[in-house]
């Protein structure tokens, strides 16, 4: 049962092609332009990667002469939108005859019951129930389509009427009622029919939104040096360091090695700062009084804005700043005509244009043009998505007593982030929005997360039991742009996979419709052998450790501005889409690189295994081949670099029958995810630093131990292999040496009297003679090389 079970599930993992039917179709014309799908005029068309929704457009504009209430003498107007069971209300003005709304209703054709569309005017009451003004009334079978790119619908003036719908009453509406599809541009800003649920401010996080990355900077701090510093105690020299901040970001220079008055440093102190910049660069010269205890000399306030921003590797000019001393302030006021001179600092700032602030992981990077805008080079393509679906979602927290999800989708390319709008109390969620990105590089990729929201201001409780507000991880997709075909439509149902510390589940399928078009393809091939980074990457490097570091504060500053949008886009969703926890140990990916590793070198050992069997005759047809064109290619020494590239090319050819057709995906295999130790994934979700108790982590730390120790058995039986090529001519080993020496002399005079295609013969045919004239013992040199001394004698 379970080996059947196991099949089945593996192809539950894997990539599903899906035909939606994509393009537009309208009501009462058939499809739109009379000639199919959208192909060769996709251009005219901002919506052809979706399944076209229909929606009901309902624009209450205004209201005016509307009557008084004859016991208050004043009108609280609000305009109630009914169609069938579902309601939508307008807001509510107070003592306003003449109100102005200019809300948008939308209703999804899908759910649409009811054959006549009401719209009332009511006066609110406070004590008693809201007095009826009037009405209008629309049959749904009158109601007109608008086709984009028409103009908006004009709205009118409707006379309202009274319950029975046979005399005109006193006021009247401005309405405009439509038919139209999710490119209609009130559709964002609308109020949706299947979200009446949401209540405060949760009505702002469930529409779809554009948000745009804010932009970074690297701040370089050269600090040089300084003069005149002055400590508290003046009995001895001071020995300085310097503290720079910028927001939480601190950073330090080394301790000068020297006592001295004027300390040099000469030290770059990298920062993130993003625009606008809203916070100070704040220096403080700290003296080293004791090991234990640092005291504060002097301190200066530095503005972002007053620094120079640098596009290119050209130095910037250097500047002195005057310190204040610490403690030094509005107390001390009488004591202003004492400060003769003050400390200096030598500082050279500027803010780095030339270089791409990276806030995401290298692996999956999705953008790579440098900070300043006047670097970026033309756009080489366009990348449009269109997010259709989820399928067979699983409740992410449970409302009333049963399991609910409210999923949203949210993509991320270069600079733009984008939301889409959350559909409410779904497990097969239909988003059928498209958006569009400018490609700058094809080597990059796109990551687009599923999340389910828990911010609608309903009495719901995490299906986990949690009793956390965090928008609950359901899955993410990753698809590399230089994977695609150019111009092609990719239409695929991605599976939804998240590794849980229960092991690896399925959340569902994010149904996606992709496209890459190309700009220019000669910018592309140009692009192929250009650096992926800007120059100043590889001109003026960064160290890994400074790299990692900058990535995490830079990761942190993206999270808090777009945390700041509204809605926000909150920091468990950026942290979760730019890998913020892809650094941290796991003994499942070390598994699964070391195998990655494994497989990359399957093809030579293969090619090796294939060469012993050549070698030992094991086919002796395809020996005698071998022998045959190694003959060829020492007689013609000149057709050996050709032959190999005709090979390759000629396999390259061959596999592009088996190309894969479709985008790479998560592979659970690969990814260890399958046959992973629970244990392995309890520690891969632990905290940093450990939460667990002593036991475990002990029982851990043994574990990573003797993994440790493997690893260091092989490393040192490289170095030995590689000490005992250098004890070849060190005199180490006197007689080997000696060995060996007289041998190279003997080798280069054979070598200088003999024909190289002789030597190369007869080496091949030493190297491929039949097994009948083999020894199962080592060979010579092979007993020669092990017997050299290695480094391993001296290590205690």
């Amino acid at each position: 049962m379970s080996s059947k079970a196991a099949p089945n599930q593996q192809e539950d993992y894997k990539l599903k092609d899906t035909k939606p039917q994509l393009g537009e179709r309208w009501p009462h014309g058939g499809l739109r332009g009379g000639g199919g799908w959208i192909t060769s005029e996709r251009a005219t068309s901002t919506y052809d990667l979706v399944e076209q929704m229909y929606y009901l457009y309902v624009r209450v504009v205004k209201a005016r002469d509307l009557p008084t209430n004859p016991v208050t003498g004043s009108c609280d107007p609000y305009v109630e939108v009914k169609l069938g069971n579902f309601k939508g209300i307008t807001q509510r003005f107070e003592k306003k005859t003449n109100p102005e709304w200019n809300h948008v209703f939308a209703f999804s054709k899908d759910r649409i019951q009811s054959s006549v569309l009401e719209v009332f005017v009511r006066d609110r009451e406070i004590v008693a129930r809201d007095d009826y003004v009037g009405r209008v009334i629309f049959d749904m079978n009158e109601v007109p389509t608008r086709v984009p790119p028409d103009s908006p619908l004009a709205p009118q003036w409707y006379r309202l009427e009274d319950r029975q719908g046979k005399a005109k009453v006193r006021g009247e509406v401005m309405l405009a009622v439509w038919m139209g599809t999710q490119a209609d541009e009130a559709f964002p800003e609308s109020w949706h029919s299947d979200a009446a649920s949401v209540e405060g401010e949760g009505v702002f996080s469930i529409r779809s939104k554009v948000y745009v990355s804010p932009k970074l900077w690297y701040l370089r701090v050269n600090v040089i040096e300084a003069q005149d510093v002055e400590p508290h105690d003046k009995s001895q020299p001071p020995q300085v360091f310097v503290k720079a901040q910028v927001g939480n970001q601190i950073l330090k220079t080394k301790l000068c090695p020297t006592r001295t008055a004027n300390p040099f440093w000469n030290e770059d102190l990298i920062f993130v700062a993003a625009e606008p910049f809203e916070e100070e660069l704040v220096l403080t010269v700290e003296n080293k009084v004791t090991p234990a205890k640092d005291e504060r000399v002097g301190e200066i306030r530095l503005s972002l804005n007053i620094f120079e921003r640098r596009l290119d590797h050209r130095p910037v000019h250097s500047r002195w700043f005057n310190l204040e001393k610490f403690g030094f302030g509005v107390m001390e006021a009488d004591k202003r005509h004492e400060l003769k001179f003050s400390s200096r600092l030598h500082l050279r700032v500027c803010l780095e244009g030339a270089y791409h602030v990276l806030d995401e992981s290298t692996m999956y990077i999705s953008d790579v043009r440098p900070t300043a805008r006047q670097l970026w080079k033309q756009p080489i393509g366009i990348l449009e998505v269109g997010i259709i679906s989820a399928q067979g979602l699983l409740p992410m927290k449970t409302k009333d007593g049963r399991g609910t999800t409210d999923a949203y989708c949210v993509a991320k390319y270069g600079l733009k982030w984008v939301r889409t709008r959350t559909i409410m109390e779904s497990f097969n969620p239909k988003w059928n929005e498209q958006y569009t990105w400018e490609v700058y590089d094809p080597c990059t990729v796109i990551t687009l997360g599923v999340f389910d929201n828990c911010h609608l201001g309903r009495n719901e409780k995490p299906a986990s039991g949690g009793g956390g507000k965090n928008d609950s991880r359901i899955g993410k997709v990753r698809i590399r742009l230089s994977t695609l075909e150019m111009d092609r439509i990719y239409t695929n149902s991605y599976p939804l996979l998240v590794l849980q510390p229960s092991g690896l589940k399925k959340m569902g399928e994010l149904q996606l419709a992709v496209r890459f078009t190309c700009l220019s393809l000669a910018n592309i091939i140009y692009l192929y052998g250009h650096p992926l980074l800007p120059k100043m990457h590889y001109l003026h490097p960064f160290t890994v450790n400074q790299l990692d570091s900058l990535r995490y504060q830079a990761m942190n500053i993206v999270a808090v501005r777009l945390g700041r949008a509204e809605p926000p886009l909150r920091k468990e969703v950026v942290e979760y889409m730019l890998d913020v926890d892809s650094h941290m140990w796991s003994m499942r990916r070390s598994k699964a690189n070391f195998f990655r590793i494994v497989s990359l070198f399957s093809g030579v050992i293969s090619m090796s295994r294939w060469l012993g069997e050549v070698c030992h005759w094991k086919n002796p047809v395809t020996t005698i081949l071998v022998h045959v064109l190694f003959f060829i290619l020492i007689c013609y020494p000149e057709l050996i670099l050709p032959t190999i590239f005709l090979y390759m090319f000629l396999i390259g050819i061959w596999n592009f029958r088996f190309r894969p057709r479709l985008p790479p995906h998560m592979d659970t295999k690969l990814s260890w995810a399958e046959a992973v130790n629970p244990d392995e994934l309890d520690e891969e979700f632990d905290t940093f630093p450990t939460s667990k108790t002593q036991d475990v982590a002990r029982m851990r730390y043994d574990r990573l131990r003797s993994v440790a120790g493997r690893i260091q058995t092989v490393v040192g039986d490289i170095a030995t292999q590689g000490e005992r090529f250098h004890a070849l001519l060190s005199w180490r080993d006197p007689r080997a040496t000696s060995l060996f020496v007289i041998f190279c002399l003997i080798a280069a005079v054979v070598l200088y009297v003999t024909p190289f295609q002789m030597i190369a013969l007869v080496a091949g045919v030493f190297w491929l003679r039949h097994p009948r004239f083999r020894s199962k013992l080592p060979s010579v040199p092979s007993n020669f090389f092990r017997r050299l001394p290695s480094r391993a004698d001296s290590m205690l």
